[in-house]
């Protein structure tokens, strides 16, 4: 009987302290979760600077729409220029969230597909993924003016035309991350982390 006793407070103990490492291990987590910065979208180093006014092209999309990119919007909105490829994994993979964002955006935002290459493949891509409601441009000039050397590549313009986000996109997270950078005004999120991180005491 004396051992059975000994046995369940051995055991008692051993749920307390395991309880603790427990509470320790999640108050741990919860501090690192505050000191990991979010992830934006890989700013380059070279190309056009934030808060410069974006060049502006006029294009004509798979559907011969004329447009305007890249200068202030009459409706007011702002634009994403979203340049993918047929031959790109990651694009494809992005294209239910930008499909997502046209829908959950729509009162700021009027997102455009961008691309060059052969017309067929492209028209053959964007049957293939339903990209219908985007408009869709083929043009290696827009690429050159925006200094795209990767992809899949964002561009965000605010309503004046003035550029206000760019990078390099592969999740979610990254694109909203630009759209967070326009809501803060700043250049990105690391910008924004690193600026605050400063003025810590």
């Amino acid at each position: 009987m004396t051992a059975l006793v000994v046995a369940n407070a051995l055991l008692w103990a051993l749920v307390i302290v395991l309880a603790i490492v427990v509470l320790a291990l999640v108050r741990q987590v919860g501090v690192l979760h505050e000191r990991i910065a979010p992830a934006g979208a890989l700013m380059l180093s070279k190309g056009l600077k934030i808060g410069e006014l974006a060049p502006t092209l006029k294009v004509t999309d798979l559907n011969e729409r004329e447009l305007a990119l890249g200068g202030p919007r009459a409706d007011g909105l702002s634009a994403l220029l979203m340049f993918v490829s047929p031959t790109c994994p990651v694009c494809k993979a992005l294209l239910p969230v930008l499909t997502a964002s046209r829908r959950s955006e729509q009162s700021w935002l009027a997102i455009t597909l961008a691309s060059d290459g052969d017309l067929a493949s492209q028209k053959e891509f964007v049957a293939s993924h339903g990209l219908e409601a985007f408009p869709y441009v083929v043009s290696a000039p827009l690429g050159v003016a925006y200094q795209v050397s990767r992809l899949p590549f964002a561009v965000l313009i605010d309503e004046k035309g003035v550029l206000r986000a760019r990078g390099l996109i592969n999740s979610r997270e990254h694109l909203e991350s630009l759209f967070e950078a326009k809501r803060l005004g700043v250049a990105s999120l690391q910008d924004y982390v690193e600026d605050a991180n400063r003025r810590l005491p």
